[in-house]
Order: C-alpha cells, then structure tokens, then sequence
C-alpha cells in the first residue's frame, strides 16, 4: 500500500482536479504512480507532468533512446513501477529484450547501436558518478549532438524524480504489473 492515498475525483479540490483532468486528456490518458501522489501538491503536479510530458514525448530524443534512458533511471533507483510501466514502451520503441533483461540484471547490455550504448554510458555515469567525463561528453556530443544530449540529461532528471517519488511513497505496482528488480 503507498504512504499517500490516492485521491477521489470527488474529494479534490479544484487545482487538483484541474491537473487530474489535464492528465487524463494529455498523452498519457491516465493518471497512475508517482502522478496521484503529486496530486496532493497540485502546483508540484502541473510542473512536474509538464516537465514528463515534455521529456516522455516531445524531446528530441527518439522514443527508442529516451526509453532506454529511462530504463537505466527505473534500474539505478530500483523503481519497479516505473520499470514495469515503461519496459512495454521500451520493447515497442526498439530496445531489445537482451539490453532490457541486462540492464536488469546490472550486466553490461549487448548494444548494436552506438547511439543506445552512448545514451546508457551517460545515464550510468551521471547517476554513478554524477559527472559526464571528457572523453564520454566528446563521444555524447559526437553521436547525439548537443540538443539531444541536452534533452537526455532532461530525461534523467525528470525519471530520477519520479523514481525518487516512486520509492518514497512506496508507489505499489498496478493490475498485471509484474516486479523485476531486485
């Protein structure tokens, strides 16, 4: 059970609905995890699904890399929510099922893609170390250029506070979501 009940349509006030509703009709189509939780600060809500609005679906960053970046995020947290939510996305969007069940199991992932294996070593580093090496930036910058490398550090910022949100509020998994990690 989370640390913070979900509210009722009913029993929100009308910044808090304003957000829900806002939510619902954006492209996510619903409300879930961390997402119910920052409805109990709605001005922490509407920043924060604009900011995962953004980072989920209108970066430049390619569905693909952005879901491998929050992959790396969900597994260095231990946010079984979010890996579980996510990993259909990741799988649809073209990450492999090996880079997956590595990236789970902390073994290094079996890239083909010099763009998959750069946005890993950089989300690894910056949650590892939190510093981007010279050589690693130079590479980062080379393969992605500096927009999207920009954009990726946006993306594991924003995961890193739903993650953080995640595990703080004991966000349980939902339906037929299954957990992952250790």
């Amino acid at each position: 059970m989370t640390r913070v009940p979900a509210l009722k349509p009913e029993d929100m006030d009308d910044a808090q609905r304003a957000i829900h509703d806002a939510i619902l009709n954006g492209p996510r189509g619903r409300v879930e995890g961390p997402l119910k939780i920052w409805l109990h600060s709605p001005a922490l809500a509407d920043k924060a699904q604009q900011l995962g609005q953004f980072a989920r679906f209108d970066s430049s960053l390619e569905p693909r890399l952005s879901e491998l970046a929050i992959m790396v995020t969900g597994r260095f947290w231990g946010a079984q929510f979010e890996w579980s939510v996510h990993k259909p996305f990741a799988l649809k969007a073209g990450i492999s099922e090996a880079v997956l069940d590595a990236i789970r199991d902390r073994r290094t992932p079996p890239f083909e893609k010099e763009d998959e294996r750069v946005v890993y070593d950089v989300s690894r580093a910056l949650h590892e170390t939190h510093r981007i090496g010279d050589a690693l930036y130079a590479e980062a910058l080379k393969v992605l250029g500096q927009k999207r490398l920009i954009d990726l550090v946006g993306v594991l910022g924003y995961y890193t506070l739903i993650s953080m949100t995640i595990n703080a509020f004991d966000v349980p998994l939902e339906g037929d979501q299954v957990a992952e990690l250790d």
